[in-house]
């Protein structure tokens, strides 16, 4: 007779290794529900320890939610205070009679004052660009399409962005500060009683100019942003004025120039007339005029971000 070998190894049927894999199932599942029971009870012990020593008084509560509701209506309130002042500057900015010398001395405070700073701002983001974007187009093979991605860059949205900020930064101080101070010294009063409309003589003169003259600012921008790209490109590898020029504006067009610049108008507007309004409703002596001008630069860069967002939308839109 063969005797056959013996093989040491248990067979297991399918049923078993179901009924295996079943329990493993409910043997996982339950430690989950404990871990996250475990986890639960934790987090509320931690919450019990940490509130243990802190005794909340009865009326507390009731006073955040009072405090809350305050700051709620005054968020409310400056919008709707904001928006009536935008109305009668808007009312009496084109009413006769006009304030011409005063518009053309605000365009010069504004203007002309401000050209160093949107051209050293103009001249650092195209010096950026040639440097940050060299290496990115090299890796990829696209070294050739520096100079297009120099001037679409400044002209669509670089320049104007950067122009706007910059300008709301000085000319949005300088405008609260100034109004702030004639504002707690009581020359807005004095105004109001010599039968001087102050939303005509200090308020639509401001705007206007900050309008007419953001535009103009970023035209320098672009300049001398394209340019100081084109030297720190041919620093880099030497290429000329007109090749540079050539290959950067190769395919723009005016839908791709004109309403990114004329959209800084807007910016204008925000500046001109969020520093106005802060400015105008200052309180509180000289504290209140550092407040004021803080919070003349702070929103007209936030309102400017903002707009961005939506001119840029609308740009796409109607001028595809």
């Amino acid at each position: 007779m063969h005797k056959f070998p013996v093989r040491m190894f248990s067979y297991s049927s399918p049923a078993r290794e179901s009924s295996h894999g079943s329990v493993w199932q409910l043997t996982g599942s339950k430690l989950r529900g404990e871990m996250r029971l475990y986890c639960g009870l934790s987090i509320v012990i931690l919450a019990a320890a940490f509130t243990a020593g802190r005794s909340v008084p009865a009326g507390q509560m009731g006073d955040s939610l009072r405090a809350a509701a305050a700051y709620i209506a005054r968020f409310f309130e400056w919008f709707g205070e904001f928006g009536a002042f935008c109305a009668r500057v808007a009312r009496v900015a084109f009413t006769p009679p006009f304030e011409f010398r005063e518009l053309i001395r605000q365009m010069d405070a504004i203007g002309s004052k401000s050209l160093p700073l949107a051209a050293l701002a103009g001249a650092a983001t195209g010096v950026v660009l040639s440097l940050q974007t060299r290496d990115s187009l090299t890796r990829f093979g696209a070294k050739s399409m520096l100079p297009g991605v120099i001037v679409y860059s400044l002209i669509k949205e670089s320049g104007p962005v950067i122009t706007g900020l910059v300008v709301s930064g000085r000319v949005g101080a300088g405008i609260g500060a100034e109004l702030g101070s004639m504002k707690v010294t009581e020359q807005i009063d004095a105004m109001e009683a010599s039968a001087v409309d102050p939303n005509k003589y200090l308020a639509a003169t401001r705007v206007l100019a900050c309008i007419a003259m953001l535009p103009l600012l970023t035209l320098v921008a672009d300049c001398c942003g394209i340019l100081m790209g084109w030297i720190a490109d041919t620093l880099a590898e030497p290429i000329s004025l007109r090749l540079f020029l050539n290959m950067g504006t190769n395919g723009v067009t005016f839908n791709d120039f004109l309403p990114p610049t004329f959209k800084t108008a807007v910016y204008g507007a925000i500046i001109g007339l969020v520093s106005c309004f802060q400015g105008m409703r200052t309180q509180g002596g000289t504290e209140g005029v550092g407040k004021s001008t803080t919070s003349a630069v702070v929103l007209s860069s936030l309102f400017i971000i903002l707009a961005d967002v939506l001119l840029v939308r609308l740009i796409i839109v109607f001028f595809p």
